[in-house]
């Protein structure tokens, strides 16, 4: 066979792509930069974690990809291209058209995101009729209901009626409703309690094996995501600090922030060691400090990282937005405790 028998083929492009989003928010004093210039893809079927402290853009963030942004938030920069088709460019009606039933998501409170005043089941009902499935509404809805674990006589019952842990399954109960392509997730398991917050994931995680969907996942809990997501992007004033697949940011974690938030955590394995936190406060958005973001914070602050703002930097298949690891400097080694 000669070299012009061989088919072309080309690299199957990701599920999602954001490129350079960059999202601000409108204050009296000037723009606050909640998002900047973040880009990563997903593929199908792979679970994608976001962790950073609060305010740091997770969820400003992921409303920026659903196109859920509202005033005084506004996308200034960047693609989305979900499936090929850039949504940031997309009309309401095309956005509404594909929400539920190729992209869903799970809000961070199921209290609020649900209508207190509907049962579960007219919620459903509305969501499927939305989207012209006229036939066997309430099959489908007693389908859902089962998959996430929940038993289907609580169709009738209304939000306040049900407990944390199952308000929050109806509402992934919701999302799965037409098997999207894409769930994303807004910190889900922030409400319920730590045996709660196991089970909800290991669910989670069970649904997505059986049913191959994509998710993005955004809590502040570092040890919540460590078992269930395939690639984790720490995020700290707005940009991506660390980025890399879970496992190797969590044994090795090369940016000092990733491991300022690993000490924060206790493990429930290993000697017993002292918790330490990270000291100050994270940067005023809208008035960002020159150089690196974090520097003011940092153990390991060099006198170039208060002028230098670093860019992301491939050590060993993992990005690091960090000067420790810029060409010439301590590339490959681990960042010093």
């Amino acid at each position: 066979m000669s070299l012009r028998d061989v088919p072309y083929q080309t690299a199957p492009s990701p599920l999602l792509e954001v490129r350079d989003l960059t999202v601000e928010y409108a204050t009296a004093t000037g723009s606050a930069l909640a998002v900047d210039k973040v880009g990563f893809t997903l593929d199908k079927g792979e679970f994608l974690g976001i962790v950073g402290e609060s305010g740091c853009g997770k969820s400003t963030l992921l409303f920026g990809i659903a196109q859920l942004l509202s005033p005084p938030a506004g996308i200034t920069g960047g693609s989305v291209s979900f499936k090929g088709r850039n949504l940031v460019t997309m009309t309401a009606r095309q956005l509404n058209a594909i929400r539920w039933s190729e992209l869903s998501v799970v809000m961070q409170s199921a209290m609020n995101a649900l209508n207190p005043v509907k049962t579960i089941g007219s919620q459903f009902r509305d969501v499927l009729r939305a989207h012209s499935f006229d036939t066997d509404i309430a099959v489908r809805s007693r389908e859902v209901m089962e998959l996430v674990g929940v038993d289907p006589v609580h169709l009738g019952s209304y939000p306040h009626q049900l407990s944390g842990g199952m308000r929050q399954r109806a509402m992934i109960a919701m999302a799965l409703l037409f098997t999207p392509d894409l769930i994303i997730m807004d910190e889900p398991t922030s409400a319920l309690d730590v045996v709660a917050q196991r089970s909800l994931m290991v669910q989670i995680k069970e649904l997505q094996r059986e049913l191959g969907f994509a998710i993005i996942f955004v809590t502040h809990d570092m040890s919540l995501v460590s078992h269930f997501s395939d690639q984790l992007i720490v995020m700290y004033g707005g940009q991506i600090a660390e980025f890399g697949d879970t496992r190797t940011v969590f044994d090795t974690p090369r940016h000092p922030y990733s491991r300022g938030l690993l000490d924060a955590f206790p493990s429930i394995r290993g000697p017993k060691v002292p918790l330490l936190g990270i000291p100050g406060s994270p940067p005023d958005l809208s008035d960002l400090p020159p150089g690196c973001r974090f520097a003011a914070r940092c153990p390991s602050v060099m006198p170039s990282c208060t002028q230098t703002g670093p860019e992301l930097y491939d050590v060993d298949q993992v990005l690091v937005r960090c000067l420790l690891h810029a060409p010439g400097q301590v590339s490959k080694e681990e960042v010093p405790a």
